[in-house]
């Protein structure tokens, strides 16, 4: 972290920014307008924007009107962004265009389909399971969210409960009256090879006895096992968010619970640790990385030749948008700090990387609120808070203090355009 402080990132008092008076008052009404005129401010910009969605600009389905404020900031007189954007959502139960659409109409600014990284974007990158038959847990287009990554052999946990009916037994409104006791495999049903988790389902019960049986059975359900393989086969998840902020004015339970669920109930079974072939959505650096790619693609095809220097994540949630900002921060210090990354395979390889620096921006609209915005904030790194993050992430309370907390992403956005000199 003092790598973090001599940047200035972090630093000591983290009180709620709040805009200079001068500045306040020139960017008050400050967005396209008739007649506008491209300026200095339409120069190649040096650095880039990692949105949040939910708390941050929107809650449910309803938009937080600081966020059209904010919008009308960072477009042209030609409904362009001025610099570039993507929005790093942990949701995941929905198709990246679909979210991309909602977008566009909530902001009132045009959103492509390639700005939008879903928690689950990021398997893309996980080519060699993309042939294997994985059973797919979650909600909402399961099988077309799959196969837009790259899984073209799916099954659903409803087609494995309609194959399968006698292991779905917590319902008794859908227990079957008359089942087939079965001892071996299926013929015509081929063994699952991989598990995907997409997002938090609809029914818990039966999401967690299916997947746990899929483990236990080394793919084959129905069949009893003597012994519970281990290793078990790969399970690849996303979105590790314990809670996340909608229409209720308390936090609701997120896929993060999920996982908490499957996990102690397979270690309470087998005596062993569930584990992933990967872990993406934020707070993972992997998620930040995917994020960074496409900051950088969005900037070559707006033709600014300007490397993008820096970036900015602004979010409501401690553990996922603060604390993986930083994360990546961290990272970035080391990769371009000349230390170097070890591969899967134990050589060691140096990671190129134009961004600098990742500054977390903390919103009180969502998870985290400030009771009093006019007074100092609460440090979310406080010691008796309880450690909210998964279970295969460590726990670093410097990591959950944003270099910054602002009352919304208006702000967010104000102070962004005030430390690049923009405004």
């Amino acid at each position: 972290m003092a790598a973090l402080a001599r940047l200035g990132v972090l630093g000591p008092g983290r009180c709620l920014w709040k805009l200079p008076v001068r500045l306040s008052a020139e960017l008050q009404g400050y967005g396209p307008r008739r007649g506008y005129v491209a300026d200095r401010a339409e120069r190649s910009p040096t650095f880039g924007l990692l949105f949040d969605i939910d708390g941050v600009l929107v809650r449910g389905h309803r938009v937080i009107p600081a966020a059209l404020e904010a919008f009308s900031k960072l477009v042209n007189s030609q409904g362009q962004l001025r610099v570039p954007v993507v929005f790093v959502t942990n949701a995941g139960n929905i198709l990246q265009r679909d979210k991309a659409q909602e977008l566009s109409a909530l902001l009132e600014c045009k959103v492509d389909p390639d700005q939008v990284i879903l928690s689950h974007s990021p398997m893309k990158l996980f080519v060699q399971y993309h042939n294997k038959r994985m059973l797919v847990s979650g909600q909402g287009p399961l099988v077309e969210n799959a196969r837009a990554l790259g899984f073209q052999n799916v099954v659903t946990v409803d087609d494995l409960r309609i194959a399968f009916p006698e292991l779905d037994m917590v319902d008794l409104q859908r227990r079957p009256k008359t089942m087939v006791i079965r001892t071996r495999p299926r013929s015509d049903f081929p063994a699952i090879e991989g598990v995907l988790l997409l997002g938090e389902p609809v029914r818990w019960e039966t999401n967690l006895q299916l997947i746990i049986d899929v483990l236990l059975s080394n793919g084959y359900p129905g069949a009893g096992l003597a012994t519970a393989p281990y290793p078990h086969l790969p399970v690849l998840a996303s979105n590790m968010d314990l809670l996340w902020m909608a229409e209720a004015s308390m936090p609701r339970f997120g896929h993060g619970t999920f996982l908490l669920c499957l996990e102690t109930i397979y270690r309470k079974i087998t005596g062993n640790e569930l584990k992933y072939e990967g872990l993406m959505g934020k707070p993972s650096i992997l998620t930040y990385r995917y994020a960074e790619d496409v900051i950088r693609q969005q900037a070559e095809r707006r033709g600014w030749a300007a490397p993008i220097r820096k970036l900015y994540a602004i979010g409501d949630n401690p553990m996922s948008d603060v604390y993986g900002a930083n994360l990546f921060h961290q990272y970035l210090q080391m990769a371009n700090g000349g230390e170097k990354e070890q591969r899967a395979d134990g050589q060691e390889k140096q990671r190129p990387s134009a961004a600098q620096s990742c500054a977390s921006i903390l919103v009180c609209t969502g998870i985290y609120s400030s009771q009093d915005p006019g007074s100092q904030a609460p440090t979310p790194g406080r010691a008796e808070l309880p450690f909210h993050g998964h279970r295969d992430f460590s726990f670093n309370p410097e990591l959950l203090e944003a270099s910054h907390i602002v009352h919304d992403v208006n702000e967010a956005v104000q102070l962004v355009f005030h430390q690049e000199g923009w405004a």
